[in-house]
């Protein structure tokens, strides 16, 4: 499967035969899920009706079987609560499905590109993957959690521990760029590549029943020294956990591919550490209201570089992030919404180097570094910026599919996109609608963060399970 982040790394793990169990005598702080998981405790939660254990749960995602797998390692953590997990792993070796899981960079995906002192919006333990608790990792480095968050360099590394730790690197490709995936009819591959197929995948290519088209994976691996080595892969399912990270969202205003505009994080990073930006410069131009863009004022902030911030949002606006998260939990974010109230082009507040448009918009970017903005009444306003960074989301890149994908997405007239378009998977399996052997994981399915995106891999692996042992238990 394409992608070797979180989710990839959950799948692998779910499919190199580790199979949870209810664990015996354990109690679960719901009484029906409690009843449900004792009445068929002997039997894997693989193989067991998802629909059916994740009936009447309620959290933090819209997807019963997140919340299901969620609940199931961490019972009561949204209480607070310290709960151990009610689940135990057996690797049971009969029971892995011959995998390969392609991802540019190492396992961990697109945690190795973010600044690594970056600070976590979920809570340490809810990063952590089944069967090795985050938390025990960081104490093995003597290291703890700060205000129970984790830096973006521990997540990566935890990432690759696991990987390590589980024996999951045989399945792993690191290094490798998919162009194309198609479907194709098995005859039209050579006897020779079938046979290969049957020896390397073994149960899956029952002789009897194989499959009438396979897919057609086709890519590259970007060798030591710099080469590109093609490859070509044969599969009956494949899995796209490939996120979102790697393909930033455009305004489609004028001038925004100038040098001085920017669509990532790191240019700001990049600017500071060669001092072409500073306290003396002119502002740097913030466009955004999310996470990313008040990563970017906290950056500013603290090396006292002058900020303009542009947004379309209202500041009592309910869908602003600001306005979700608990301010105890989240200082440093709320003392930026606090910035955002208070100090307004509108109104002067106590905070130097920083001023703040709610309800603008930008208009063009000029040659002189000079921007417009727009207000909602169409006024407009002139600045002379230092460097502009766009950080108002990121698409996935699923150029290698079909029409870029959208077919496969809940309207299939428009591009796919984790929040307001992910692609249409049936909620049980993760199986696309559109599509059937091909999976979706993750953002791609509209599941945003760790501890939500492992439901998806229990539910694809629950599903090539029943694939590949037409009797389960």
């Amino acid at each position: 499967f394409l992608g070797n982040g979180p989710s990839g790394i959950c799948l692998s793990y779910l499919l190199s035969g580790y199979t949870p169990y209810f664990k015996r005598h354990s109690l679960h702080p719901h009484p029906v899920l409690q009843r449900k998981l004792e009445e068929a405790a002997e039997v894997s939660i693989l193989d067991q009706d998802l629909q059916y254990l994740s009936e009447g749960l309620e959290g933090r995602s819209h997807s019963p079987v997140a919340l299901l797998f969620d609940t199931l390692q961490r019972p009561d953590t949204d209480f607070g609560g310290t709960a151990e997990s009610v689940l135990t792993w057996w690797h049971e070796p009969d029971r892995a499905i011959p995998h390969l899981v392609l991802g540019r960079n190492a396992p961990g995906g697109a945690w190795h590109s973010i600044e690594g002192s970056m600070v976590t919006l979920s809570r340490g333990e809810w990063m952590g993957l089944p069967d090795l608790p985050f938390r025990e990792w960081l104490k093995q480095k003597r290291r703890g959690l700060r205000n129970n968050r984790a830096t973006a360099e521990d997540i990566a590394q935890y990432y690759q521990h696991y990987v390590m730790k589980k024996g999951l690197q045989k399945n792993f490709r690191c290094g490798t760029v998919v162009t194309s995936v198609r479907k194709v009819s098995a005859e039209s591959i050579s006897n020779h590549t079938q046979k290969d197929l049957q020896e390397d995948t073994d149960s899956l290519w029952n002789s009897n029943e194989r499959s009438t088209e396979v897919f057609q994976v086709h890519g590259f691996f970007k060798t030591g020294a710099g080469d590109k080595e093609p490859f070509s892969i044969y599969a009956e399912n494949v899995v796209l956990a490939t996120g979102t990270y790697d393909n930033p969202t455009w305004l489609g205003v004028k001038g925004e591919n100038l040098s001085y505009v920017h669509h990532q994080l790191s240019a700001l990073e990049e600017a500071v550490k060669n001092n072409s930006v500073g306290i003396m410069s002119d502002p740097v131009l913030i466009v955004g209201a999310g996470l990313t863009a008040a990563d970017a004022i906290l950056l500013a902030h603290h090396c006292n570089i002058p900020v303009i911030h542009v947004f379309r949002r209202r500041i009592s606006d309910p869908g602003l992030i600001f306005n979700q998260l608990p301010k105890m939990m989240y200082p440093e974010y709320h003392k930026v919404h606090q910035m955002m109230k208070e100090q307004t082009f509108a109104c002067a507040g106590p905070y130097e180097c920083y001023i703040s448009f709610p309800e603008h918009h930008i208009l063009s970017f000029g040659k002189d570094k000079k921007c417009i903005l727009q207000d909602k009444n169409g006024c407009q306003k002139a600045y002379k910026i230092s460097m502009a960074l766009v950080l108002t989301g990121s698409n996935p890149n699923l150029s290698f599919l079909p029409n870029d994908g959208i077919d496969l997405a809940m309207d299939s007239d428009q591009p796919v996109n984790p929040k307001r378009n992910p692609i249409d998977v049936d909620p049980f399996t993760y199986e696309c609608s559109q599509e059937k052997g091909l999976y979706a994981l993750g953002p791609l399915a509209g599941d945003n963060f760790v501890r939500f995106v492992q439901g998806g891999a229990l539910a694809v692996a629950s599903s090539l399970s029943k694939k590949a042992n037409k009797n389960p238990p």
